[in-house]
């Protein structure tokens, strides 16, 4: 029989605001998770991660180093944020290569939504299954592969 490396999903070093709700398993490390916020199973936060207050993030949800969501957002079921755009033909190893992320207020992501290394501004709905492959600068509803504005939304304060 081989030996097997183990390793165990938890919560290590992160900073919890008050009020936080955790349904795990779930893997969260080095993060920081704002006030009120709800983190739902099977999801992951990784260290460098900053979650805002009254979040939202559904199952299944991954959220890398670099990534920064503001307040009062949604992530749906099964969003991934990407850090690593794979620059040197392959998986970075090295965390200059990896890029950052910043989802502004009040910003929807839909269930399946793959979201990369750029930034978005708030009051902003992505829909499910939606690429996002460049900033968002407007309010509004984005869709497709590569995410584009279908309508606007006013901004609200």
């Amino acid at each position: 029989m081989n030996p097997v490396i183990r390793r165990t999903v938890g919560i290590v070093e992160v900073k919890f605001g008050a009020n936080v709700t955790v349904i795990e398993p779930t893997n969260l490390y080095g993060c920081d998770i704002g006030d009120e916020t709800f983190i739902g199973p099977f999801v992951e936060i990784q260290k460098g991660a900053k979650i805002g207050k009254r979040c939202r993030i559904q199952s299944h949800s991954f959220i890398c180093d670099l990534v920064a969501i503001g307040d009062d957002c949604f992530i749906s079921h099964g969003a991934m944020f990407i850090n690593d755009l794979f620059v040197t033909g392959g998986p970075a190893g090295k965390r200059e290569f990896w890029r950052q992320t910043k989802l502004g207020n009040r910003v929807s992501v839909g269930t399946n939504a793959t979201i990369l290394p750029v930034t978005i501004c708030d009051q902003v709905v992505i829909g499910a299954g939606a690429v996002v492959t460049k900033d968002i600068v407007e309010p509004g509803i984005y869709a497709g592969n590569p995410a584009r504005l279908l309508r606007g939304l006013p901004a609200t304060p």
